[in-house]
C-alpha cells in the first residue's frame, strides 16, 4: 500500500479504536470504499509458502539506550560499543551509535530501556546502597547493591560503589564476587500493605481483562486429602554441623511434584473441602494452595522453596518456625529467610504460573541451550530470590508480563493463520478455490490482517501495549472471515472423474508372447519323440 493509504488506514483504524476499545466489532465491514479499493489493489502471492515466510518474518525491536554520567573518558562510548557488539553474538541485536546527551530528560524522549552508568568519582570509603528501610540487625541480613531497576524503564548501575557479594554461600552458580563494602545511603525502600501488593500486581492487567482474588478457608482436621497429600509427600534428609564435633541432624521437607501430583488429581475433593462454589466465567482460574500447618519445626518445598510455581497451580507452605538460616549469604552474612511472610514468594510463582515471567536470576544462553544462574540482578525491586525484602515490581516484571500476554495471542493468530493456508493451498490456492468476487475479499481480508499483525508488532516494540491489544483482538475478524471463506467455497467443490483416452492395442507384443506359447506347447508335445531320438544315439 502507498503512504497515502497506510495513512487513510491510520486514522480509520485509530478513531475505531476509540469507538470500539475491546474490538468487539469487525472493523472491515465500517471501511470505506476506497479504502476496499485500496486493500485490494495488492494481490498476495500466489505461493503458500511466501504468505507463510512473510508471517514468520514478523520481528519485534526494543531499543535499549546506555547513558553515561560521571567523569568517563572519550573513549568510553567506543569502548561500550565494541564490549555490546561482542557480547551480544545474534545477528538480532545491533549497536547503532553513541550521542551526546543530558541528565535532564524530555517527557517525550523514545521510548526504550534506559540504563544509566554512573561514575561518582574515587571516594574515601567504599559504599554500596541499601535497597529497603530496614536496618541490618542479628535476626535480618540487609544486601546491599550498585545497582537499580525502577519502575519505570530505567536502570542505573553506580561503577564506583561496591564490591558487594551476594549468591550461594557455600557452593552453587550466580555468585557475586566477595568484598567489603559500607552504606553510602538508604533509599527506595517502604512498608508495604496488603492492598498496595495487590493493586501493584493488578498493574500487569491489560484493559479490558480484570484480575479477581477470592479466599477459602479449609481446616486441616476437616480436609482428609490435605492431610493425605501432606503425609505422602513429606520427606527427610540429613545435614552435617560442626558442634563441639561433627552433628547429622535429620530435617523434613515436601516433595513438591508428588504434591502437585496429588492436588493435580483431587481437585473436586479439595473443592468440596474448602466450599469452593461453581464458577464459570472466569477464562482462566489459577488456585493457588497455601498450606499453614501447626508445625514446630521448619517445613520447606524440596528444602529450599516457601512457593513453587507450576502450569497449573501455585503451592505455598509455611509453619510455627517463623525464621531459618538460608544457604545464601551477602555482606559476608547467611541470608536469614522469613518463613512466616509468603507475599513475596507467591507473587513471584503466580507471575510464574499466570503470565510466564522468569524470575530475575535465570538468563536464557543460547550457547548452553539451556538456563544460567546469574544473582546480579536479584536485589532491589524484585519479587524473585532471597536477597532482596521488597515486594515491588520493577518495569521488568510488568514489561514482561504484559509482554508475554501478547506474544502468546500472537503465535496463535500466526498458527491459525499458516494453518488456513494451508487448507487452502491444498485446495489449488486461492486463484483457483475462491471465485471473482470472493476472491477479492479474500485479498482485502488478507492485507488488513497482514497491517493489523504490524501494528501489533510496532504496538509491543513502542511499549503501547494497549494498542497491541486492540490490534490482535481486531484481527481475530479478519481471520475468521478468512477461515470461513475457505471452508465454504472448499465445500462447493465437485468431484469429476476425467476419463482419458484408450491407450492402441499393443499388437508386437501380443505377437511376440504368442510365438513364444506356440513355441513351447510344440516343444512339450513332441517331447516323448525327441527324447526317444536323444536314446538311439547312445
Amino acid at each position: 500500500m502507498g503512504g497515502a493509504a497506510t495513512l487513510g488506514l491510520d486514522a480509520f483504524l485509530a478513531g475505531e479504536a476509540r469507538r470500539d476499545p475491546s474490538a468487539a466489532n469487525d472493523s472491515f465491514t465500517s471501511l470505506p470504499a476506497a479504502l476496499k479499493r485500496t486493500l485490494a489493489a495488492s494481490l498476495p502471492s500466489a505461493d503458500h509458502a511466501t504468505l507463510v515466510s512473510q508471517l514468520l518474518s514478523l520481528q519485534i525491536s526494543v531499543p535499549v539506550y546506555v547513558k553515561l554520567v560521571g567523569d568517563f573518558s572519550s573513549a568510553a562510548p567506543g569502548i561500550i560499543r565494541s564490549f555490546a557488539s561482542a557480547a551480544l553474538t545474534s545477528d538480532r541485536f545491533h549497536v547503532i551509535g553513541a550521542t551526546p546527551h543530558h541528565l535532564r530528560e524530555n517527557t517525550n524522549s523514545a521510548p526504550g530501556f534506559y540504563i544509566y552508568l554512573l561514575n561518582l568519582g574515587s571516594q574515601s570509603k567504599p559504599y554500596a546502597y541499601s535497597l529497603d528501610s530496614k536496618d541490618a540487625s542479628l535476626a535480618f541480613t540487609k544486601c546491599l547493591g550498585t545497582l537499580w531497576t525502577g519502575k519505570d524503564r530505567y536502570v542505573w548501575i553506580d561503577l564506583a560503589a561496591g564490591p558487594v557479594e551476594y549468591g550461594p554461600a557455600i557452593s552453587g552458580e550466580g555468585v557475586i564476587p566477595r568484598g567489603e563494602f559500607h552504606p553510602l545511603s538508604s533509599l527506595h525502600g517502604r512498608p508495604r500493605s496488603e492492598k498496595a501488593l495487590l493493586s501493584d500486581l493488578t498493574s500487569v492487567v491489560l484493559s479490558e481483562q480484570s484480575l479477581v482474588f477470592k479466599s477459602y478457608n479449609a481446616k486441616f482436621s476437616e480436609c482428609p486429602i490435605c492431610s493425605y497429600a501432606i503425609a505422602r509427600s513429606t520427606n527427610s534428609y540429613t545435614s552435617r554441623f560442626l558442634f563441639e564435633n561433627y552433628t547429622l541432624i535429620v530435617s523434613e521437607y515436601l516433595d513438591s511434584k508428588r504434591l502437585h501430583q496429588i492436588l493435580s488429581d483431587s481437585v473436586e475433593e479439595v473443592r468440596r473441602a474448602a466450599a469452593i462454589p461453581e464458577e464459570e466465567e472466569y477464562g482462566k482460574v489459577l488456585p493457588v494452595y497455601v498450606f499453614d500447618l501447626e508445625y514446630d519445626k521448619l517445613l520447606l518445598l524440596d528444602r529450599y522453596h516457601q512457593a513453587i510455581a507450576f502450569r497449573n497451580m501455585v503451592i505455598a507452605v509455611r509453619t510455627r518456625s517463623s525464621q531459618t538460616v538460608s544457604d545464601y549469604s551477602c555482606n559476608g552474612r547467611h541470608v536469614i529467610t522469613q518463613t512466616r511472610n509468603l507475599d513475596r514468594p507467591i507473587i513471584g510463582s503466580v507471575l510464574q504460573s499466570m503470565w510466564g515471567v522468569s524470575p530475575t536470576h535465570l538468563s536464557w544462553s543460547p550457547q548452553h541451550n539451556s538456563t544460567l544462574v546469574d544473582y546480579t540482578w536479584s536485589v532491589g525491586q524484585t519479587p524473585f530470590g532471597p536477597f532482596s525484602e521488597t515486594s515491588f515490581l520493577s518495569f521488568i516484571q510488568r514489561d514482561a508480563a504484559r509482554r508475554n500476554v501478547l506474544l502468546t495471542s500472537l503465535n496463535y493468530t500466526i498458527t491459525s493463520a499458516i494453518d488456513v493456508l494451508q487448507s487452502m493451498a491444498v485446495h489449488g490456492g486461492d486463484r483457483k478455490l475462491l471465485k471473482e468476487r470472493k476472491h477479492v475479499e479474500f485479498v482485502q481480508r488478507w492485507n488488513l490482517l497482514k497491517y493489523k499483525l504490524e501494528k501489533v508488532v510496532s504496538g509491543i516494540s513502542h511499549f503501547d501495549f494497549e494498542k497491541a491489544m486492540y490490534f490482535l483482538r481486531s484481527s481475530d475478524h479478519d481471520l475468521y472471515a478468512i477461515h470461513t471463506l475457505i471452508y465454504e467455497a472448499s465445500q462447493k467443490l465437485e468431484a469429476l472423474l476425467v476419463c482419458f483416452k484408450d491407450p492402441p492395442f499393443p499388437w508386437a507384443s501380443v505377437s511376440l508372447f504368442g510365438v513364444f506359447l506356440f513355441g513351447f506347447c510344440y516343444v512339450y508335445a513332441k517331447r516323448d519323440k525327441i527324447l526317444k531320438s536323444k536314446r538311439k544315439q547312445f
